[in-house]
């Protein structure tokens, strides 16, 4: 499916003017390019210049090398990473995530509030306590969550007051009721107490706001869910000679002289490059990472008899044995596909400007053969 669309696109992009029935059916082949990535649309740009968040970066660089390969295939919890900034801008303690995005099909699978604790504020005279305990509380009743059956607890454990970092909290169950019954949703407290229960008042534990602190230190929900896509994918390795071939002259010519697709049946099967450019697509506004990545693709001949390095079926070997001896008619060579495929992973912003993670299966082709 990936080369015909790719094939689709090349054929829509001819170097002279193109006719009305070029830019149909290039904008026919970018939709089908969006069904492999499961989309209808594609996402807006961001507004303005919008950083994604420092831990979906480093996430992404776990999982993936630069153009998007899956290298770690052991490291996510399905298939899609979210997340999502909070929305009640600057009340402190008090958090707020809108979960319109998450798909209905998506599986959430665990759910992660993301803290960054400051450094202790200075304090006058002898420190009583070293540690205090840190309550995650889903609100039931907006209006008083402070009342009995106002809220209920999700998370407690205790903190040291020194130091500083990001504090990650469970809260899987709160956010599975939430995309069951968008109504549900009232949002979290957090509270800060001494080993007793006591309150801290001030509290020496202060964590980043949303309004107050720099993008890379607001509170943060993380969503690992999986959309029930799954195909046949491989653990990544890496390619020799490269892993993207050069961006000009990338996609194969489309059509080419009789003697070039004569010389293209006598070279044995193998892999070749195909690059895929987002920003030649235009897809490079709401793309964070990778800008692009190689398909590759096979192309060449399954001559008689099949050698181990054309890596043939038996299927294959017992059909090229019947074409060579002519004793069924109609039946052909075997053909030059892929028989490993990789996974990619794409980091973007969706249409809400959350930046999601989200990998695909069967995107790369790793090996051919004559199957």
């Amino acid at each position: 499916m990936l080369g015909t669309i790719l094939l689709l696109l090349a054929l829509a992009k001819p170097a002279s003017p193109s006719p009305a029935g070029a830019a149909s059916r290039r904008a026919e082949a970018l939709k089908k390019l969006l069904e492999v990535f499961g989309m209808e649309d594609p996402p807006p740009a961001p507004t303005h210049s919008k950083q994604p968040p420092q831990y979906m970066v480093d996430l992404f660089n776990t999982v993936a090398n630069a153009d998007g390969v899956t290298k770690n295939p052991d490291i996510l919890e399905g298939n899609t990473v979210r997340s999502f900034l909070d929305k009640t801008h600057g009340e402190k303690m008090r958090f707020l995530f809108v979960l319109s995005s998450v798909g209905k099909n998506e599986k959430i699978l665990t759910a992660e509030l993301h803290l960054f604790r400051l450094w202790p504020r200075a304090t006058e005279g002898p420190k009583r306590h070293h540690l205090c305990q840190v309550s995650v509380y889903q609100v039931l009743e907006q209006s008083e969550p402070d009342a009995p059956g106002g809220k209920k607890l999700l998370a407690a454990r205790l903190v040291p007051l020194q130091g500083s970092g990001w504090e990650v909290f469970a809260i899987t169950q709160a956010v599975r009721d939430w995309t069951e019954d968008e109504s549900s949703n009232q949002g979290l407290l957090v509270t800060v107490q001494g080993l007793g229960g006591s309150p801290l008042d001030p509290s020496p534990l202060q964590f980043a706001s949303s309004k107050d602190h720099h993008e890379s230190k607001k509170p943060m929900l993380v969503l690992f869910t999986d959309d029930g896509r799954r195909g046949a994918s491989q653990p990544a390795v890496s390619f020799p000679g490269g892993s993207r071939a050069p961006r000009h002259g990338s996609v194969p010519p489309v059509a080419g002289s009789r003697r070039t697709r004569s010389l293209d049946r006598l070279q044995p099967c193998q892999r070749h490059p195909l690059s895929v450019d987002f920003e030649e697509i235009g897809w490079s506004g709401w793309i964070i990472s990778p800008r692009g990545y190689n398909a590759y693709h096979c192309k060449g001949s399954c001559p008689f008899p099949l050698g181990e390095n054309m890596r043939p079926t038996n299927h294959a070997t017992v059909q090229s044995i019947i074409n060579a001896l002519k004793l069924s008619e109609g039946v052909s060579s075997p053909c030059c596909v892929p028989d490993k495929l990789y996974s990619i992973n794409l980091l973007y912003f969706d249409d809400d400007e959350n930046v999601v993670l989200k990998q695909y299966d069967d995107m790369v082709a790793g090996s051919c053969g004559c199957h």
